[in-house]
């Protein structure tokens, strides 16, 4: 039994919507009745899309906001409530990744990542919850496998997702059991992905990046995340492989970390960095779902 409102009766807002698993929630939301706001740094890539989306006989609505900046999440909520008078489900997506050995990435470039993937969390959990309050909504905030265990080459992205998971576990106690509120805030906890997060992230590596195999398809991520926009949850694993390497890490932690320390290979293709910068500092508007994986 569905505990919150079925998705053909919410407005949803979106974060990291421009690509990836966020674009996949927004389309598949739309498809199912949702209203969705898509929020990301690429104004035009979010124009277009939601274009598309209305197209397609959809309701969507698109705000361009850095999830870092505080103001500019206060500016998501007000334009939302402008349009739609409420938020019934608010999903923090986006995300971003540093490829590199922890002794050589940069402070600067560590301190950005963590303003996107952990305030970029924090900013929208706490804009969007007087809403959530009121509509007896839903939080969710995407963290990682690694928000429980670790990954070499990727060690602030994985403390990144252990901040999330830590934050987002104590809003909980204080929201749902301490308040007894009707809002329900969940962890959605993927595998790999298969989603342009390597293309996007920062890389130091002298190949270009890719996610360690096997990856599922976003589309099982977004179904994740819409059915925990109707029935609430805690920490949720999406595909097998988050559920195994949780498992192994909480109880065979030495094993866990010989067997990640095999995946510094696993994470590097055979060419070239194709654009090692990434997304960290600039939007990248590529409006992808999937990942252009080369081998």
């Amino acid at each position: 039994m569905s505990k919150h409102k079925p998705l053909h009766e919410q407005v949803m807002v979106i974060t990291g919507a421009s690509s990836g698993i966020g674009l996949c929630i927004a389309i598949l939301a739309s498809a199912l009745g949702a209203t969705v706001v898509l929020v990301a740094r690429s104004e035009e890539t979010l124009e277009q899309l939601t274009s598309e989306i209305n197209a397609s006989g959809g309701e969507a609505f698109c705000v361009a906001a850095d999830v870092s900046e505080r103001s500019e999440v206060d500016k998501v909520v007000d334009q939302v409530l402008a349009h739609y008078g409420r938020i019934d489900t608010w999903v923090n997506d986006a995300g971003v990744s540093i490829y590199g050995r922890l002794d050589e990435v940069g402070e600067e470039d560590s301190r950005r990542l963590f303003d996107i993937n952990f305030w970029g969390v924090v900013n929208g959990s706490l804009a969007a919850l007087p809403h959530l309050r009121h509509s007896g909504g839903v939080l969710i905030n995407v963290g990682s496998e690694v928000s429980e265990s670790m990954v070499p080459l990727q060690g602030i992205y994985t403390a990144s997702k252990h901040a999330v998971k830590g934050f987002t576990d104590a809003l909980r106690v204080e929201i749902e059991d301490v308040d007894e509120s009707a809002v329900s805030i969940t962890l959605i906890q993927p595998t790999a992905v298969d989603t342009p997060y390597p293309e996007h992230a920062k890389n130091y590596m002298t190949r270009e990046p890719k996610l360690p195999e096997p990856m599922i398809d976003p589309q099982l991520v977004a179904e994740a995340i819409l059915q925990a926009a109707q029935e609430g949850g805690r920490n949720i694993k999406v595909g097998m492989m988050a559920t195994l390497n949780t498992s192994l890490n909480k109880f065979i932690p030495a094993l866990a970390e010989k067997l990640s320390a095999r995946l510094v290979d696993k994470q590097q293709q055979g060419r070239p960095p194709q654009n090692p910068q990434g997304t960290l500092y600039h939007a990248g508007g590529n409006g992808r779902i999937h990942g252009t994986v080369r081998h």
